[in-house]
């Protein structure tokens, strides 16, 4: 299992409001957000140890002087997440692997349960969780989230994805490649060549055949796996992001 925990160099406004250096820090209802998702890991139940990737020493400090339910090691982080993951694959941890996000508080046991079985159900060699905008927008319609358009549906991503072989690593090497692009799906496309980037962004391509193009063209096997969950949709990016999970994790104790 691992949890990437680096940061974008920068200036970043979340951090300053907060007055961290790393937003696994932030306090929410008196816990560091890094403890949300570590508490989410250790109640589904799929993983006994957890590597950390890129996070700093504050949070390793805070990490060391709490009782945990999984073994805990870290790594340094990398430029990016792809490069991260790459990095963690290179020291040796093996497949199966899932990965997520340390600033995923909303993760609950449930849906890790429910990804990691859609996944191994799949027998992708690359499991990727989406959330479709009608499931999210059911709950929180007024909740600004990116949604990219694939094969006729708008999704957005839930930080969660399953790596079951290593014919996954080639697609997380690709991804460190495009990770510049990530926020114009279109000039991802071209990256795989002039015949299949048209076919992944004409509008007649069907979401399966957007993931039959991605598998043929990178060698693995890659599948979609649609979560009913609205919240695992929402991390946290900015303040507003951060100001609705508070409100929903406190209504969750209350």
């Amino acid at each position: 299992m691992l949890v990437l925990a680096g940061e974008r160099g920068g200036m970043d406004a979340l951090r300053s409001r907060e007055g961290v250096a790393s937003k696994s820090d932030i306090l929410i209802e008196h816990r560091p957000m890094l403890d949300w998702v570590l508490d989410a890991v250790a109640g589904s139940g799929v993983a006994k140890a957890c590597t950390i990737v890129g996070a700093g020493e504050t949070t390793r400090a805070g990490l060391g002087a709490r009782e945990l339910p999984l073994a805990i090691s870290h790594l340094p982080g990398s430029d990016g997440p792809a490069a991260s993951i790459l990095s963690a694959l290179e020291t040796g941890i093996d497949y199966p692997l899932l990965v997520t996000t340390s600033d995923h508080p909303l993760l609950t046991p449930q849906m890790i349960r429910h990804f990691v079985a859609e996944a191994m159900a799949s027998g992708a060699d690359l499991s990727i969780g989406l959330a479709d905008k009608p499931t999210i927008e059911a709950s929180y319609p007024h909740v600004s989230r990116t949604y990219f358009p694939v094969g006729g549906r708008r999704v957005s991503g839930c930080n969660l994805f399953f790596l079951k072989s290593a014919r996954a690593g080639g697609v997380i090497d690709f991804w460190r490649d495009a990770e510049r692009d990530r926020k114009t799906p279109a000039r991802i496309a071209w990256r795989f060549g002039l015949l299949n980037g048209l076919r992944l962004i004409r509008p007649g391509v069907s979401f399966d055949g957007v993931f039959r193009i991605l598998s043929s063209r990178l060698d693995c096997k890659i599948a979609p796996v649609i979560l009913p969950f609205a919240e695992a949709a929402i991390d946290v990016d900015k303040p507003t992001d951060l100001d609705l999970v508070r409100r929903i994790l406190a209504a969750r104790a209350g």
